[in-house]
């Protein structure tokens, strides 16, 4: 009994995995633009209820939070995803729920996380 208290309060051990698939977490920003939502203000909607949903299937994802830029006007999609997890295969998943999108992954410096922009077809 006292293994099982002390396994459930150490640190980086919740039942998702132990500490070695925590390791392996990294955070991806999910960004939708704000020309995408203009045209389609449900998609705003209908990508949080994915993500939810996405989660139940891969519950080593996880949405840490949601938010809106103020000054671009995109929503974000603050993510963790298993280091082995494929972001575009979910990406691909995501685009047949919703009007056609292309999505880009623009470079960034190594000290700021992953960022996926789902835009408008020009």
């Amino acid at each position: 009994m006292r293994e099982l208290i002390e396994l459930c309060l150490e640190p980086g051990k919740h039942g998702r995995g132990g500490m070695d698939t925590e390791r392996s977490i990294h955070t991806i920003e999910l960004r939708l633009s704000y020309r995408y939502i203009k045209a389609h203000p449900w998609v705003v909607q209908a990508i949080t209820g994915f993500l939810s949903a996405y989660f139940m299937e891969h519950p080593n994802f996880r949405v840490q939070r949601h938010m809106e830029e103020l000054e671009s006007g995109m929503h974000v999609w603050i993510c963790d995803v298993p280091a082995d997890m494929r972001v575009p295969s979910l990406l691909r998943r995501l685009q047949a729920d919703i009007p056609p999108c292309r999505w880009t992954q623009p470079t960034t410096d190594g000290g700021t996380p992953l960022q996926f922009v789902i835009d408008a077809v020009e």
